[in-house]
């Protein structure tokens, strides 16, 4: 599956034009997909300089993106005269979305699962209320408060 995935707000806290601090887990689960055979691709309005540092940050991280700002690697604007700025990706994950970004385990459970996101929200609160059950509950002592 190729992921479009965008930088600030969604790898890092939105500090730009800075870059902010790493959104937790945001790179390992990156990198677990890239690992899982996805092709990562970094969607950014980040330009020149400002992207380059971004690079720069997730190359430190041991993420390398399958490209940039384009569909593939080889993929060149000014020697193709149909070149679109729009992705053809078959996900997108950005802050940006309706609702906002999901966690970082949410957003791999769907892709790795292949759940949506209501089926991961209704299996967490599922798995919460089991905990809360009378059988699990700790026996007391009929002394103790």
């Amino acid at each position: 599956m190729t992921i479009a995935v965008d930088f600030d707000g969604t790898i890092v806290e939105n500090r730009y034009p800075a870059i902010g601090r790493e959104n937790p887990f945001a790179i390992r689960t990156l990198k677990m997909l890239q690992e899982e055979g996805h092709f990562l691709i970094l969607w950014s309005c980040r330009e020149r300089e400002e992207l380059d540092a971004a690079l720069d940050w997730c190359r430190e991280r041991g993420l390398e993106f399958y490209a940039v700002n384009k569909d593939f690697p080889e993929e060149n604007e000014k020697e193709n005269l149909s070149f679109s700025r729009k992705i053809k990706a078959d996900m997108f994950i950005d802050d940006r979305n309706v609702g906002g970004l999901p966690d970082w385990g949410a957003i791999y459970q769907m892709i790795h699962d292949n759940k949506t996101y209501e089926e991961v929200i209704v299996e967490r609160e599922h798995s919460e209320r089991q905990k809360y059950t009378y059988e699990n509950l700790p026996k007391k002592k009929w002394w103790q408060f």
